[in-house]
This record gives C-alpha cells, sequence and structure tokens, in this order.
C-alpha cells in the first residue's frame, strides 16, 4: 500500500504506538475485526468522521492523514498565525465550495491570509487555530453568498447543529444550509429557490465546518 494511503498510514501509526487494530477497534467502540476489514478488505471505504477523530487524537496524528479532508490541513494543522499588535493571519485557502451542482476541492495551499483581531476572535468564540477561509462559487446560496465571497469556516468538532456549512459529498466540496430536524436524514438546503434540497442519510455527507463569517464586494 501506497505510503500516503489512509489504511498504510493507519497500521503504520499502529505500529509506532505499539497498539493492535483490533484494541484500535475497541478504542472506537466497534468489533475486533473492523479496523483489520477497513485495512485489509477496504471496508468501509473510509472511516466515519467520528472514528476518524478519535483515532487520531489517540495516536497523536491528523485526520487527514487518515482519510479526513485535506482541502482544510492547513488550517487545523498549522492553523492561523499570530501578527504584530494583537492580530491574527488565518489562511485564505487556494480552494472553492460550490454554492452550485457541485464542486470538487483543489490544493489546500494558502494563497494569503485575512487578518482579525486576536480579541474580537475570543468574543466571537473562535479558536484561530480551526480557521480557515475559502471562496463561494456559483450562485445557489444567493442573496445570502455570492460568487466569489469569502467565508470564514470554523472546522472545530461538535454537535451538528442547523446553519450553513461547507460540506463534502464524495469528494465534492458545497456550501449549503443543513436541517437536521429529520431524524435519519440530513437535508442540504439552497437560499436561491431555483435550486431543490438535497436529502442524504448522515453516512453520505461529511460536514467540514461551519461558516461563521463572509466578506464580498458590494
Amino acid at each position: 500500500m501506497d505510503d500516503r494511503d489512509p489504511r498504510a498510514r493507519l497500521l503504520a501509526l499502529a505500529a509506532q504506538r505499539g497498539v493492535s487494530l483490533a484494541a484500535l477497534s475497541g478504542l472506537i467502540g466497534r468489533n475486533p475485526t473492523y479496523l483489520q476489514q477497513f485495512v485489509r478488505k477496504g471496508s468501509p471505504r473510509k472511516l466515519e468522521e467520528e472514528d476518524r477523530r478519535r483515532l487520531a487524537e489517540f495516536l497523536g496524528a491528523s485526520e487527514a492523514e487518515l482519510g479526513g479532508p485535506a482541502y482544510f490541513s492547513h488550517g487545523v494543522t498549522r492553523g492561523s498565525v499570530r501578527g504584530p499588535g494583537g492580530w491574527i493571519d488565518v489562511p485564505r485557502l487556494d480552494i472553492a465550495a460550490s454554492a452550485g451542482p457541485g464542486a470538487f476541492g483543489g490544493e489546500d495551499a494558502a494563497i494569503g491570509t485575512f487578518r482579525f483581531s486576536a480579541r474580537w476572535l475570543r468574543e466571537q468564540g473562535f479558536d484561530a487555530a480551526r480557521l480557515s477561509a475559502i471562496r463561494v462559487a456559483g450562485d445557489s446560496m444567493e442573496p445570502l453568498l455570492r460568487d466569489g465571497d469569502e467565508i470564514l469556516v470554523d472546522t472545530t468538532p461538535g454537535p451538528l447543529r442547523d446553519g450553513v456549512h461547507v460540506v463534502r459529498i464524495e469528494e465534492a466540496l458545497l456550501v449549503k444550509r443543513v436541517q437536521t430536524g429529520v431524524p435519519g436524514q440530513i437535508v442540504l438546503e439552497s437560499q436561491n429557490p431555483a435550486y431543490r434540497p438535497i436529502v442524504l442519510k448522515p453516512g453520505e455527507v461529511e460536514v467540514i465546518g461551519r461558516v461563521v463569517w463572509k466578506s464580498g464586494r458590494l
């Protein structure tokens, strides 16, 4: 297996820690063969978000190493940079979240920063290391979000709440209003009435982060 493959990386990390896949399966509340099947047979195809988060924390790795979204790895693993005079530089990533039919994420290299007051970020309850800025592509979230707007995405783990989020469906990144009122369903709604809601099961969508701020031209 390619050492960039999350299965190979999980094996390597487990070996470094001297822990078995069976023990790691128990750590995440699964049966003893769960991770063995993930590594050897490719089932499940990818780790569930909560399983991946717990394994990454235990193994001292980033979620991206275990198959999580690489799109925000810059913001999560390297975090923001403290600038002079009480300012925080939050990275702008070279990717877009589609507010249209769906777009594929590109590289997560930073192409600049947005500078925020450290005090303002604290007052808003934001962890600067969990923030990244990306651009919006498409018109399905108009007039709330317009094509070319920049949005600040908070990737702090926590219970999913209704609101505007960046989500991933397979490899496509979208920005949508998430509704969780119906048990067993996640509904992705557009602001633009020309677009119909997308109804998915929780396992079919990965919530990357909550949109907490926007900027754009008037």
